[in-house]
């Protein structure tokens, strides 16, 4: 929102410079007063103090300029604007399908796999601050955590406060598109984009990974996979025999393939996050991908802003008056 005040007849602003030669003759009326009393020498009064009502009519002609320049402001019209305007900026809309099953609690990232993707996901969020973000997490099955919104400060709240257990676990790919087409398939942007996070291979949920791939393609979004682990073993987490969460080294499985496939269809890309540093990066990436130009219309309304001047122009106008007619009053 956008606060500012101009004048609407700027041009009379100018008469502000009939303050300069009026203090000029007001310096020269001083100087070159005629006496009231005509004596043949002033050197007897020479010494005597001056008294404070001559400087008080300097004071009162001080006053009568300020409340010139006063009514001449109020002529020049001030306006507030308190607005919305009309620019050009960048903007599209994207929706992040997170998985949140057990196995992104794999030790392979710091903390783990969900704390790294939380942590470079809510940064990539806050710097988009013209788009449309959807966010929808997936395990065993889809859900819409965020609808399309553009609460950038919301939507790192729930990103923040995302956790394993949250769904049913499983690996659900095609399901995590495919509520992810269904939130943004609507959205004005012209540029529409999924950035699909997963670190397994789809092993569950209703809709096929490659078919909802075709369906996003329809609809002219792209999809940006992710796979997330390290090449080799990592620590993933099991049941142990308490009911406890213990950790095992196992193969880092990622199903690139199909990766590759949704991302192609889609006019997408593939990337491999082995590292926090690596996920940071590849989000990079996406930013600068996925830029669009979209105009935003901004309502403008002005308001008329004389009152204060109007006060002020009164008050003076009244101070000058009580010192006219009381400490520099003449008597006939």
């Amino acid at each position: 929102m956008i606060s500012d005040m101009h004048f609407m007849h700027p041009g009379l602003l100018w008469l502000l410079l009939l303050i300069i030669p009026l203090t000029a003759w007001h310096v020269m009326k001083s100087i070159k007063s005629d006496p009231t009393l005509r004596l043949p020498t002033t050197q007897a009064f020479d010494k005597l103090p001056r008294s404070w009502k001559e400087w008080m009519r300097h004071v009162l002609f001080a006053l009568q300029m300020l409340a010139l320049a006063c009514l001449v402001i109020i002529l020049c019209r001030p306006q507030s604007s308190n607005s919305w305007s009309k620019t050009d900026i960048e903007g599209t809309d994207i929706v992040l399908s997170l998985d949140v099953s057990g196995s992104m609690l794999a030790k392979d990232f710091n903390p783990n796999r969900l704390e790294a993707a939380k942590d470079v996901a809510s940064k990539f969020v806050s710097n988009r601050t013209s788009d449309n973000i959807g966010l929808v997490i997936f395990a065993g099955e889809a859900f819409t955590q965020v609808p399309m919104t553009n609460d950038i400060a919301t939507l790192v709240n729930h990103i923040g406060e995302l956790q394993i257990g949250m769904l049913e676990d499983g690996t659900a790919v095609g399901d995590g598109i495919a509520t992810a087409i269904n939130r943004i398939k609507d959205g004005k942007a012209k540029s529409k984009s999924i950035i699909l996070l997963t670190d397994g291979s789809n092993n569950t949920g209703v809709v096929a990974p490659i078919t909802a791939a075709q369906i996003a393609a329809k609809y002219g979004i792209k999809v940006y996979a992710i796979g997330v682990g390290t090449m080799g073993e990592a620590l993933y987490p099991t049941m142990g025999f308490a009911g406890q969460i213990e950790y095992t080294r196992q193969k880092v499985e990622i199903d690139e393939k199909s990766l590759n496939q949704i991302a192609g269809i889609t006019g997408g890309k593939y990337f491999r996050a082995t590292s926090k540093r690596v996920l940071s990066d590849i989000f990079a990436e996406i930013d600068k991908l996925e830029k669009t130009r979209m105009d935003v219309q901004k309502h403008n309304q002005m308001d008329d802003n004389y009152q204060p001047w109007a006060i002020a122009l009164l008050l003076l106008l009244t101070l000058c008056a009580i010192i006219r007619y009381t400490v520099l009053r003449t008597v006939p």
